[in-house]
């Protein structure tokens, strides 16, 4: 990190120019022992094709918890991915719509942390399906930021001001192995996806109350913006910045003071600044 840069600090987070914040409480080390033991585990059961988001899962179960006793505990008619007194975490790869039920249950008698892996940096390995060799080795000009949950966290909008529904989200730097079996000329579009394999921790950030939402407003915002203005600092598509800024508005966050032709415009709650 460049010692020229002026760096504040947010809780539990060293935060820079862009906004980019570092946990300082996370173990990458601990992330990347546990991810080379899954590996080889689910390596050795001859279990890696096919179990890309599995493979993904278990790695950041075991990294939250390494004692097996609080994996799957039963609770209620569900099984909670990590139990632990009267703290539950859910690991969801994707699909949030699918742990209403379950939120509706634990929410009720436990604090609830959803876990959620955004690829960040990504290296696409592409094999040759009938050799079985990496033909090309790719990095993804897609670039993932924290900002990319919030097509998930719509689905699950009426939970998030529950005082015991918390998020943590982890940015992962990754290889995925594809086979090239698409149906495209170069056989990628409708590829098959082999594995993800992480290589680095880069972040983890905790959203434990309403006001730790913040961590999603850019620093250099204007005072009043619109889905165009959040799009562009905050590195997402305009559709994705106006699905993050309905469930802000919801959290009341950021507040709609008017219209630009079209488009909303907003500003942060006084509150939070």
């Amino acid at each position: 990190m460049d010692k020229k840069i002026v760096n504040t600090r947010i809780g539990n987070y060293l935060c820079i120019p862009f906004f980019i914040c570092y946990n300082l409480d996370m173990d990458k080390e601990l992330f990347l022992s546990v991810s080379e033991k899954i590996f080889n585990e689910y390596k050795e059961r001859k279990i890696i094709g096919m179990l890309a988001e599995k493979n993904v899962h278990s790695i950041i179960k075991h990294y939250l918890e390494q004692d097996k006793n609080y994996h799957e505990v039963k609770v209620g008619s569900f099984y909670a991915d990590i139990k632990k007194e009267n703290h539950i975490y859910e690991v969801q790869t994707r699909s949030f719509d699918k742990l209403r039920a379950k939120l509706d249950a634990f929410l009720e008698k436990y604090d609830v942390t959803i876990v959620y892996p955004i690829d960040h940096k990504k290296w696409i390995l592409w094999i040759n399906k009938d050799t079985g060799l990496v033909e090309q080795k790719n990095l993804s000009k897609h670039t993932g930021n924290i900002n990319h949950i919030f097509k998930e966290l719509y689905k699950i909008k009426a939970y998030l001001n529950n005082p015991r529904l918390h998020l943590k989200i982890l940015l992962i730097d990754l290889e995925e192995t594809r086979i090239l079996d698409g149906y495209s000329k170069d056989l990628k579009k409708g590829s098959s996806k082999l594995n993800k394999y992480p290589l680095d921790l880069f972040n983890e950030v905790d959203i434990y109350n309403l006001c730790d939402y913040r961590l999603f407003i850019p620093g250099d915002l204007p005072s009043h913006f619109t889905s165009k203005d959040y799009a562009k600092l905050a590195k997402i598509t305009k559709s994705d910045a106006q699905i993050a800024l309905n469930v802000l508005t919801y959290l009341d966050i950021v507040n709609r003071v008017g219209k630009d032709g079209k488009s909303y415009i907003y500003q942060v709650n006084e509150c939070l600044k």
